[in-house]
């Protein structure tokens, strides 16, 4: 057995879940000394960044001593097995709460794992716990009423972004094996680039949603949720996909793929991020046809995106936080900002005064819908051999409550930028990012690499040959 002495804390902390599930499997190490060194790690640095917001440790202690036992046995067959894990809390655990962030279901238990949790588990994870969102997820950045504000491992005045800001924070530091989290707006991927994790958002209608919150209702929203990995590796990414997805990625290589890395253009990137593209341009250049084009569409994807988002002034979301009486949420939203006090975080109460102002008419909507049809058709055909290489936000992490600024302004701001991210959910197309680089101050910078439904396999590939030649994965030590 590698116990400590031999493989020490350190080290585990840092391997990414398919080398910890092969060493389990070799006898190496236990499942249970795995998730002991993961549950002493997270009690060490969750009162810093406030990651995980509900653990489930004595459980995990136990799945751990039954993984060993039916390894030692001989039987054990999971892809994941007896390896520790972490999940968004937006995912049903049975036993656990599912609460939104919102003080009003803070009792909310679920009895029955989402299917997403299943299909892990049956491949032999154990979940230590669940991480932090903002309220009802309607936000990039991570705070709520519930349990407070996530910070960024790099610099804890920093935001870790959102709604998957927990969990990429959690991974950041090395918290967990691995993850899951889910984009509908930039979720998984604006958290995976300020916090330096490897994020995975996957193509309309590959993962199911089942037994995740709030449930996405409205067709034109459900195209643009992913739901996927977060990570320490691309391999990583890949294995966690294919065990959620309804269908494994497609085996189908990259080589004779044009890569397009996004040009300078009138959209703000920072002279770090502006740099990176540079050298990735010049990296791929020597291997691979490559051009550096405006792709279609992409002015026009986050316009669309705020517009299916304020569907039916989102009264789902709406009602679950404010209940029946419209009025509540702007009475919230005033005595927020008048006494700071409220039962709804201002982040919140902010964006769905939004959507209500600027729901879109049912004409519209058809509009909306022309548009989307025949934007799917065009892009099927670009996107068939073709990978989009650009950044998710436009500068590295910023101070706490920036980005909230910036996307739901008055001023409409998010025009200029939002359709990074918007990109891949008004498309409903599969999106990998990877912390390629850093800045000045040591702050990750992630790209992200789009293509078309179908393209995953693709993606993973391009992907770890880009980790082979820039900065990967580098735990957060605070």
């Amino acid at each position: 057995m590698l116990n400590t002495p031999e493989l020490v804390d350190s080290l585990v902390l840092d391997l990414d879940a398919a080398e910890l599930a092969q060493l389990i499997k070799e006898n190496k190490i236990s499942s249970r000394k795995a998730v002991e060194i993961y549950i002493k790690h997270l009690n060490n640095i969750n009162p810093s960044i406030n990651c995980l917001v509900e653990n489930r440790f004595e459980e995990a202690l136990q799945e751990a001593d039954y993984a060993d036992r039916v390894l030692a046995e001989g039987t054990a067959e999971g892809a994941l097995w007896g390896v520790p894990i972490s999940m968004k809390e937006a995912f049903h655990v049975s036993g656990m709460k599912t609460t939104g962030g919102l003080l009003g279901r803070k009792e909310k238990t679920m009895e029955k794992d989402a299917e997403v949790v299943r299909k892990l588990r049956m491949e032999g994870a154990v979940i230590l716990g669940k991480s932090n969102t903002p309220e009802l997820c309607f936000c990039q950045e991570t705070d709520n009423k519930l349990y407070g504000r996530t910070n960024n491992p790099w610099d804890i005045k920093r935001t870790a972004g959102g709604s998957s800001g927990g969990e990429a924070a959690l991974i950041a530091v090395g918290g967990a094996a691995a993850g899951l989290g889910s984009d509908i707006g930039g979720s998984i991927r604006f958290p995976s680039h300020f916090n330096g994790v490897v994020g995975f958002k996957s193509g309309k209608g590959q993962v199911s949603q089942e037994g995740s919150f709030p449930e996405v209702t409205q067709e034109l929203q459900e195209r643009m949720l992913g739901i996927g990995p977060i990570t320490k590796s691309v391999k990583d990414a890949r294995l966690l996909y294919n065990i959620v997805a309804k269908n494994p990625a497609a085996n189908r290589e990259f080589d004779n793929f044009v890569m397009n890395v996004l040009p300078d253009s009138n959209y703000p990137m920072a002279d770090h991020t502006r740099r990176l593209l540079d050298a990735i341009f010049q990296k791929v250049s020597s291997e691979f046809e490559v051009e550096r084009e405006m792709p279609p569409y992409f002015g026009d994807s986050a316009t669309v995106w705020q517009e299916i988002m304020s569907i039916n002034g989102s009264a789902d979301a709406r009602r679950e936080a404010y209940g029946d009486n419209p009025r509540n949420l702007y009475n919230s939203y005033l005595k927020e900002r008048l006494t700071g006090k409220s039962e709804v975080h201002r982040y919140l109460s902010w964006a769905l005064i939004g959507a209500s102002l600027f729901k879109p008419s049912d004409k519209r909507l058809d509009k909306i819908r022309e548009f989307l049809q025949h934007g799917d058709h065009i892009l099927e055909h670009y996107l068939r051999e073709r990978i989009l290489i650009m950044p998710i936000y436009h500068k590295t992490a910023p101070k706490h409550g920036v980005v909230y600024r910036e996307i739901f302004s008055i001023r409409k701001s998010f025009r200029q930028y939002l359709p990074y991210v918007a990109y891949a959910n008004t498309w409903g197309l599969p999106s990998l990012t990877l912390p390629l680089g850093s800045d000045e101050k040591g702050l990750p910078i992630g790209i992200q690499l789009i293509s078309s439904n179908g393209n995953e396999e693709a993606l993973f590939q391009l992907g770890e040959w880009l980790e082979l030649n820039f900065r990967t994965y580098k735990r957060a030590i605070l």
